[in-house]
């Protein structure tokens, strides 16, 4: 697949409003706020660039050092949405224990569309 569709899928991640870290995978924008622990308004979300492992295009999310904890609990999932979607989930690279009215502390990521791979 061309750069240009990649580019096209990593364009949505332009609509992100908030960061969640969530004690579970969530599977919607509504799902994602209900298992949510705390969150980040606006977080920095990186230009487009080339990805080599794994091969690709990506998007990086700065590192976040200011984040708002809203409940205790044990944080295993990170999730993106906007207004009305949830854009982007997956797992923390270690689950970390917080407690409500602390920060939260992540350190940049990458989004990345995998190039297609011939079977």
């Amino acid at each position: 697949m061309d750069d240009s569709l990649h580019d096209a899928l990593l364009d949505e991640l332009d609509a992100v409003t908030t960061l969640h870290i969530c004690s579970a995978e969530p599977t919607s924008r509504a799902n994602a706020i209900s298992l949510s622990l705390g969150s980040k308004s606006s977080p920095g979300i990186g230009a487009k660039g080339n990805s080599t492992t794994p091969a690709g295009r990506k998007r990086t999310v700065s590192a976040i050092t200011d984040g708002t904890v809203s409940a205790d609990g044990t944080a295993s999932h990170w999730a993106l949405i906007d207004g009305t979607r949830l854009i982007a989930a997956n797992s923390l690279a270690s689950s970390k224990s917080v407690a409500n009215g602390g920060t939260f502390t992540l350190d940049a990521f990458d989004i990345v569309v995998e190039d297609a791979t011939s079977l």
